[in-house]
């Protein structure tokens, strides 16, 4: 499998998870206007899984070192899957939540909001975790990214002083859904964690996941949740009526394109900082 053997490769591969991770929620906007959030996340986490069986295939398969994809599949015990499915199933409640905020409170504040949050609570449960190198740089970083979310959410308080009184309890409600999410979203990795053998890549421990055999096993994770999650999102809406499954059907194939273009998009940002994380902490 492709490995990253060196701290500036690292760096780079976390750039891009940065760029992923802040991008994939464009794909649920290009459709909000005739797709409901719920059936948008459908395509989004089938294309999560279609994409981390992809890149198992191709990065997780190539070179001489480590385990390739369906090998460490192969040999994984079932407690390293268990606690990855779980990092899953708590990374789709919040995710899904996140989604659900995106659709009231619009994706310039909900998005720095969940994802800053989770952001500082993951540095911080992870590090507490694996504590890395030049703890004052990276809690300098959550100082900024602290910054930045209150200074956001000042901003989006001046914002909706002239809203109406519907709109603006829809906007509260997003927040609250946003706050939510990012602090579930900041644990998520810790047990995706207890599955991997993060300290060494080229031989790991017997047993233990490497980054492609678990980005996919997480996204199982995401995808067998997402029958209970989802449903009860669907059935009991934050906003608007209950859609049932058959409006999913109806959707035209570029919606469906979209929604599974998020999903791949996040898959490899998120593929990208589990196999980073051996190098960058």
């Amino acid at each position: 499998m492709f490995i990253v053997t060196n701290y500036t490769l690292a760096v780079i591969f976390c750039l891009v998870t940065m760029i992923c991770w802040g991008s994939w929620g464009n794909t649920q906007k290009l459709v909000s206007k005739n797709w409901r959030y719920e059936l948008f996340y459908w395509d989004y986490v089938i294309g999560m899984v279609l994409f981390t069986v992809l890149l198992g295939l191709t990065m997780g398969s190539i070179g001489s070192e480590g385990r390739p994809f369906c090998e460490d599949l192969a040999q994984a015990s079932s407690s390293s899957i268990w606690w990855v499915i779980l990092g899953g199933v708590i990374f789709n409640a919040s995710n899904i939540l996140l989604s659900a905020s995106i659709s009231m409170a619009g994706m310039a504040v909900a998005f720095p909001l969940g994802v800053g949050i989770a952001l500082v609570l993951g540095v911080i449960v992870n590090y507490l975790g694996v504590p890395t190198d030049n703890a004052a740089l990276l809690f300098t970083g959550v100082a900024l990214i602290t910054i930045a979310i209150i200074c956001n959410g000042v901003a989006s308080g001046k914002m909706q002083k002239g809203d109406d009184k519907e709109g603006a309890s829809a906007h509260k409600k997003g927040l609250i859904l946003a706050i939510v999410a990012g602090v579930l979203m900041g644990f998520f990795y810790r047990f995706v964690v207890k599955g991997m053998d993060v300290e060494n890549f080229v031989n790991p421990a017997p047993g233990m996941l490497t980054p492609y055999s678990a980005i996919f096993i997480f996204s199982i994770g995401v995808l067998l949740s997402n029958f209970v999650f989802n449903t009860l999102v669907m059935r009991y809406p934050f906003v608007g009526k209950p859609v049932g499954y058959g409006e999913y059907f109806k959707g035209s194939f570029p919606t469906h394109l979209c929604g599974m273009l998020g999903g791949a998009i996040w898959g490899l940002g998120t593929a990208f900082s589990y196999i980073a994380s051996g190098e960058a902490g």
